[in-house]
C-alpha cells in the first residue's frame, strides 16, 4: 500500500513528471489504525471500569457497633475485635459506639444510628435486627446469705420462700429486674411482695457487706468475675452461701423461648468446700451480635468470616472470645439470622466473581453492542462523503475515455488538473475513514489508467503536424460555438 500511495503522489497536473525525487507529503492515517486506536481505548476503558469496580467492592468498610455499658465484658470484647481487624488490615473495620447498656444499644440499632449492636436475647430485640453471632451465654445465679445481728433472718433455700424478703439485683439494667420477675411468676410469687434492690456491679461487695438484701441475683457468664467476687464477698462476711436452684428452668424455657435451661457446675466459684457443692439448675440467655437488616449480605458475610478467623487468636489474651458461637440458622430462631451470616455458616458465601460475573458479562455485551452501534453510526454519518467520492471515481473512469479521444493537450491538462482534485478528495476521504484500503486500491488502478491514457494521447498529439493540431482545435471551437 505504501508503494501505491507513492505512485498516487508520483504524478501531477504538470504533465506527468515524476515527483518521486521531491519530498512526498505525509501518508494519511489509515482507517485500520484509527480502528486499532479506538479498540485500544475501549479495552483500556473496560479494564479501568473493572479495576474500579473491584476496588469499590473490596475497599475497607467501617461498621459502627453499639455496645455498653462502659468497662463491661462486651465492651472489652468489641475493643479487642476492633484492634484485631485493624492489625490484620481486614476488609471490615469496626467503630465502637459506647452506650449505657444492651437496651440502649438495641435502640441505636432500631433508629439506624449503627450497623451492629450487642444485645441481650431477653430484651425487646428491634424488628430490623438479624443475628450474626452469639457473643456469649449468661447464667442466672441466685444465692442467699444468713445475715448477722438484727438483720439475721431465716435461711432461704427455695425461690418460693422469697415473698416478704429483699432481693438484691447486681447491675443497673432493667432487664435483670424483668428476669427476676419471670422467675418469681413461674413459682407463683407475687413480685409486688418482694422488695427489689438494685446496685451497680462495682458496688456489689459493699452492698452485700451492708446486708442490703437477703437474696442476691447476678446474671453473666459462668466464669463471670463480677459474680465470683460477689459470692466471695458473701462467704467472707457471712459464711457459705446457699444457692437457689431454678428447678422449673425447663418450664420457663418453654414459656419464654429467649431463655434456656442450664446448669452451674459444682465448684464453679471455687472455695473449700466448693461453691456450689453440687450442680445447680438454672436458666440462661444469650448476648448476640446483631446487624441492621439493611446492611448488605456481602458485608455481613465478610464480617462473620473475620470474626471467627480472629476468635482463636484472641482467646489467649481475652478468654471470653472463646464463647463466640455461630448464630442459630433455623427458621424458627428467636432472632432471625442475617442472610450474610447464614451464607458463611452454610458455606454458601459467594466470591467476587460469583457475585459480579453476570454484571461483568452483561457490561461486556453492552459495550460490544455500543461499539457496533457506534461504528454503524459513524459509517452512516460518512455516507454522503463516501457517495460523493464514488461519483468522483466514476467521473475519473469517464475521463479515461475522454482522454483517449481528446484533440488538444490543453484539454488533457485540464482533465489532469481535475484528476488531481479528485485525488486530494479521495485521500481526504481515506484519512477521515469514509473509504477503506480496498476502495483506495481501486481508485489507484483507475488513476493509473487515466495517467496512461493521457500520456498515450499526448504522445499521439505531439507526433501530428502543428497545422493539423490547429485545425482540429478550430474545428472543435466552431462546433462548440
Amino acid at each position: 500500500m505504501k508503494l501505491s500511495l507513492k505512485r498516487l503522489f508520483g504524478r501531477s497536473m504538470t504533465g506527468g513528471l515524476d515527483l518521486a525525487e521531491t519530498p512526498s507529503p505525509p501518508s494519511p492515517r489509515s482507517a485500520a489504525r484509527k480502528t486499532a486506536l479506538v479498540t485500544l481505548a475501549l479495552v483500556l476503558a473496560i479494564i479501568g471500569t473493572l479495576a474500579g469496580g473491584y476496588y469499590f467492592a473490596m475497599r475497607p468498610v467501617t461498621l459502627k457497633i453499639a455496645v455498653g455499658p462502659a468497662n463491661s465484658d462486651d465492651v472489652k470484647v468489641v475493643q479487642a475485635l476492633t484492634q484485631a481487624f485493624a492489625q490484620h488490615k481486614s476488609q471490615i473495620r469496626l467503630r465502637p459506639i459506647q452506650t449505657d447498656g444492651a437496651t440502649a444499644s438495641a435502640d441505636a440499632l432500631s433508629e439506624g444510628k449503627v450497623d451492629l449492636a450487642i444485645v441481650r436475647g431477653d430484651i425487646d430485640v428491634p424488628k430490623n435486627a438479624q443475628a450474626v453471632a452469639t457473643l456469649r451465654k449468661n447464667v442466672v445465679v441466685l444465692w442467699s446469705v444468713p445475715g448477722k445481728g438484727k438483720k439475721r433472718g431465716p435461711k432461704i433455700t427455695k425461690i418460693s420462700q422469697l415473698a416478704g424478703h429483699r432481693v438484691g439485683v447486681v447491675g443497673r439494667t432493667q432487664a435483670n429486674v424483668n428476669l427476676l420477675k419471670v422467675i418469681l411468676q413461674q413459682y407463683g410469687v407475687d413480685p409486688a411482695k418482694v422488695e427489689i434492690v438494685q446496685f451497680p456491679a462495682n458496688e456489689a461487695a459493699e452492698a452485700i457487706k451492708a446486708q442490703k438484701a437477703d437474696v442476691y441475683l447476678a446474671a453473666g457468664p459462668v466464669n463471670s468475675k463480677i459474680t465470683a467476687d460477689a459470692i466471695a464477698a458473701s462467704t467472707k462476711d457471712f459464711g457459705a452461701p446457699s444457692f437457689l436452684a431454678i428447678e422449673s428452668a425447663d418450664a420457663i424455657a418453654q414459656n419464654h423461648p429467649v431463655y434456656e435451661a442450664s446448669e452451674i457446675p459444682a465448684g464453679t466459684y471455687g472455695g473449700s468446700p466448693a461453691r456450689p457443692d453440687d450442680e445447680v439448675k438454672t436458666i440462661s440467655f444469650s448476648h448476640h451480635i446483631v446487624a441492621r437488616k439493611g446492611v448488605s449480605d456481602t458485608t455481613i458475610a465478610a464480617f462473620t468470616r473475620q470474626l471467627f478467623a480472629v476468635r482463636q487468636q484472641l482467646v489467649t489474651e481475652f478468654p471470653l472470645a472463646a464463647k463466640i458461637e455461630t448464630p442459630d440458622t433455623d427458621k424458627d430462631a428467636v432472632i432471625p439470622v442475617h442472610p450474610g451470616a447464614a451464607a458463611f455458616v452454610d458455606g454458601e458465601e459467594k466470591t467476587f466473581l460469583d457475585k459480579y460475573s453476570d454484571y461483568i458479562w452483561w457490561s461486556l455485551m453492552a459495550l460490544s453492542a455500543m461499539g457496533s452501534i457506534g461504528a454503524w453510526f459513524a459509517g452512516y454519518l460518512k455516507k454522503d462523503e463516501r457517495d460523493n467520492n464514488s461519483h468522483l471515481r466514476e467521473r475519473l473512469l469517464d475521463m479515461i475515455a475522454a482522454a483517449r479521444k481528446s484533440e488538444a493537450t490543453e484539454e488533457l491538462d485540464q482533465m489532469q488538473a481535475e484528476a488531481d482534485e479528485i485525488l486530494r478528495d479521495t485521500l481526504r476521504c481515506f484519512d477521515h475513514g469514509a473509504i477503506e484500503e480496498g476502495s483506495l486500491t481501486a481508485f489507484n488502478i483507475a488513476l493509473d489508467q487515466f495517467h496512461a491514457a493521457v500520456a498515450d494521447r499526448k504522445a499521439v498529439l505531439s507526433s501530428l503536424p502543428q497545422n493539423l493540431q490547429r485545425a482540429g482545435a478550430q474545428f472543435r471551437a466552431a462546433g462548440n460555438a
